[in-house]
This record gives C-alpha cells, structure tokens and sequence, in this order.
C-alpha cells in the first residue's frame, strides 16, 4: 500500500488509544475496559480546551455528564444510552465518564494535545459510584 495515499489503523486491545494524530486533531480508540465497570469508576473529567467527540460504533455505551458546582461538587448527573453511528459531542468544561459493554468500540475525536495537563478530575466517592451503578442497571437491564 502507497502510505502517501492511505493511513489504515486500528485498535482491538482494551481501553484507550490514539489511531491517527494530524495538525491540530486526534482520532482515538476506545474498548471495553475494567476501569469503565460502572463499579470500578472513579473519577469524572473534564477537558478545558476542547469539545470531546464519542460516536459508538458497536456494543454499548453510557455517557455520564456530572452537573457541579463552583466547588467541584457533584449535583446531578445526567446520562445518554448511546446509539451506534451518531456523534455525541461533550462540551468543554463538561466533566463526563463512561461505561461500557464488553463488546464496545467507541470511536472519539478530540484535540490532539489534549492530556491530563489540561483534563481535570473529580474524584467520586461510593454515593456517586452507586448512582453509576444504578442508572446503568435501569438503562441495561
């Protein structure tokens, strides 16, 4: 193949991984991984410098959006079951985790310096986690 003309890539290992990287812009990987378990979550984050793009392209994935305050204090949390092949576009300043089924490939699109530098967290504490857990149940099971 004519590298020149054509870049192919991929990503089938678990978790997170950048699969193309271009001036300002990154597309990346995301899979099924431990960590994500609505039971092992541990933080929420944000990214101050960018919108974030998750496009599920097989199994599921719910988005969770935390409402805070000027503390970092959790408020609320808002959630999406995602559907395959639709763009969900996570705003800047948005702090946001996810889970996923074992079967989940989510494609994400972000800039390509975005890192923990920039990529606050919050840090949950088993009250949050439990809403986590329950929101997932009601949405899967």
């Amino acid at each position: 193949m004519n590298s020149h003309l054509l870049e192919v890539s991929g990503f089938d290992a678990a978790g997170y991984a950048p699969v193309v990287d271009f001036q300002t812009w990154r597309v990346a990987m995301l899979n099924y991984i431990d960590e994500l378990e609505p039971d092992q979550i541990d933080n929420f984050q944000c990214h101050q410098e960018t919108d974030e793009v998750f496009v599920l392209l097989s199994g599921k994935c719910i988005l969770f959006c935390a409402q805070v305050d000027d503390n970092n204090n959790i408020l609320a949390i808002n959630s999406w079951d995602m559907e395959s092949n639709k763009t969900y576009n996570i705003k800047r300043g948005v702090y946001h985790t996810h889970t996923l089924s074992e079967d989940a490939k989510v494609l994400i699109v972000e800039n390509r310096d975005t890192d923990d530098n920039n990529s606050p967290k919050i840090m949950i504490d088993d009250a949050i986690r439990s809403k986590l857990l329950k929101i997932t149940a009601e949405k899967w099971l």
